[in-house]
């Protein structure tokens, strides 16, 4: 027989296996127990009344024999099996040109994944290099070197995403989701990211996992081609899509473009604005990056319990409301035990961004503080058109970049003189992470006053959720503007078409569509299933 079993739980410092702590909840034998595969885990770290950590399972177990059931959270299976994504091997299915992908982030990659697997031998252009060639850019930029523009955090093989914590998490509730894991894990990914409630892989076996499903969809046809950017469309007298330019020279035919390009792909919204393609400006967020040492949030997460090791790194999410000025700011992108990144792709320009490996292990906690910006914030000083939140994210940018040192050092404060509009102390709790260099500087410069205001009022209302949370010491490191698109690609509900010119498939985050590793590769594989009709 085999159950499924819900809610079942054990105290951080139970030494019982799995095993025993359901033979207790069944009230039969170990020795019944065939087998155990774990669907869900999660951790409670909820004080309440003094009650300990615990962790929290699902479970499908395999039972020598029957039970009787009178636990509502006990119930029979047929297979302990989730739902997968089937799509089976076809043939060569196109007479007409082949269809093409442009970028290779998680929406790209997953839309190129999905149309190998159904027959369509996709090609696939991007801008940047191979991950190897990237991390070689990157490592070269951190220290010193010249930024590539085309290959850099932003741009190249697996997206911004490969150069991030790497976090599955997504407020989607899709059938899709444990398809996108599996195929994951069937590319090198740990198998926990299945049943974690917060999986996460981690930008160092990110790299290995981008590469291996690259080499899959090469074997089912498709091709790839690096350091090679979609620079200008043609379209039909019908505003039908009938090729793509590539490195402004090179032209492909298609009758389909899966449109993959990620949030930073500032010259290629102006190459659409150009075209007249259909879009809109839409909000997204601005702020800064702060640091803890890993340790303090683990204690203000777990208590006592902070140095058990069987405890991941602990994370936080943090929100609030000014209600004066009607924004929201929040915490974002939480990365533990890891460090701030440079995450420019345009030189004279400064961004930060957060990374971890999988062991998050560095030893030090980040995470944007951000404050949400809309379409009045863009139209007050940088003109009322669809790129108007393009010349806000570079003119804050540029502000960073100069009060860094104009050498893409970044500018850097502590909390107490943010909170006091002036820039002296040299008194860091942890050393700034920023692998590039930095210089203190007063952040509210690089700011919008309303941004910074509400900051400012965000940080005094977390010190009182997390206990110098907000320390004076506290380093902040500016700034962080590539939280999402500045404009969206609008797209038929439908189809997923463009609802301008025919055949484009505007996808991912670059197309104002998702946010985030998880709803970027389903967004890929939704707009895929609904061109070759399985929808």
């Amino acid at each position: 027989m085999k159950i499924r079993i819900a809610n079942l739980s054990s105290e951080l410092n139970d030494e019982r296996s799995l095993e025993e702590i359901i033979s207790a909840r069944l009230k039969i034998s170990v020795k019944k127990i065939r087998g155990v595969k774990i669907i869900r885990k999660a951790i409670d770290a909820r004080r309440y009344k003094g009650s300990a950590i615990k962790f929290n399972y699902i479970v499908d177990v395999e039972l020598d024999g029957g039970i009787n059931f009178h636990d509502k959270n006990i119930k029979k299976i047929s297979s302990s099996e989730n739902k997968t994504l089937k799509i089976p091997r076809l043939p060569k299915v196109l007479n007409s040109p082949r269809p093409v992908v442009v970028g290779f982030g998680p929406a790209g990659m997953f839309a190129a994944l999905t149309l190998a697997k159904a027959g369509y031998e996709p090609i696939i252009f991007e801008r940047g290099g191979n991950v190897d060639e990237r991390t070689a850019a990157v490592e070269k930029f951190f220290h010193g070197g010249e930024l590539n523009e085309n290959s850099n955090i932003q741009f190249g093989e697996g997206g911004a995403g490969t150069f991030s914590d790497g976090k599955l998490t997504t407020r989607l509730n899709d059938d899709l989701i444990f398809s996108v894991l599996k195929i994951f894990v069937e590319a090198g990914a740990p198998e926990e990211i299945l049943y974690l409630q917060k999986p996460h892989i981690g930008t160092d076996k990110l790299r290995g996992v981008v590469k291996n499903i690259r080499q899959q969809i090469i074997e089912l046809g498709g091709k790839i081609f690096f350091n090679s950017q979609v620079t200008d469309f043609e379209f039909d007298s019908d505003k039908k899509i009938s090729a793509v330019i590539v490195n402004g020279e090179e032209k492909f035919s298609t009758d389909a473009v899966f449109f993959a390009v990620g949030h930073s792909a500032r010259d290629t919204y102006e190459m659409l604005n150009r075209h007249k393609i259909s879009m809109e400006t839409k909000s997204f967020a601005v702020g800064l990056r702060i640091e803890h040492p890993q340790e303090f949030i683990n204690h203000a997460q777990y208590g006592e319990d902070f140095k058990n090791t069987k405890l991941p790194a602990a994370d936080y999410m943090l929100t609030y409301k000014d209600l004066k000025n009607n924004r929201g700011a929040y915490s974002f992108c939480m990365c533990p035990g890891g460090q701030v990144v440079a995450a420019t792709s345009e030189n004279f320009q400064v961004v930060t961004n957060g990374m971890s490996n999988f062991a998050r292990n560095s030893g030090t906690a980040n995470s944007a503080i951000l404050v949400t910006v809309n379409a009045k914030d863009f139209e007050k000083d940088f003109g009322g058109d669809v790129l108007s939140g393009v010349r806000f994210q570079r003119h804050y940018e540029k502000l960073a970049f100069e009060l860094g040192g104009k050498n893409f050092s970044a500018p850097v404060q502590t909390v107490g003189d943010f909170l006091n509009n002036r820039a002296e102390s040299k008194n860091f709790l942890t050393k700034p992470t920023y692998p590039v260099g930095f210089k203190i500087a007063d952040l509210n410069k690089c700011l919008p006053a309303e941004v910074s205001a509400t900051l400012k009022d965000a940080l005094i209302f977390w010190d009182g959720k997390i206990k110098n949370f907000a320390a004076a010491d506290v380093i902040l490191t500016g700034v962080e503007t590539r939280t999402s698109s500045p404009c969206r690609i609008i797209r038929d509900k439908e189809n997923f078409q463009s609802i301008s010119h025919a055949g484009i498939f505007p996808i991912g985050e670059g197309a104002g569509y998702s946010g985030g590793i998880m709803s970027s590769a389903i967004d890929g594989i939704k707009a895929v299933k609904n061109f070759i009709g399985d929808f």
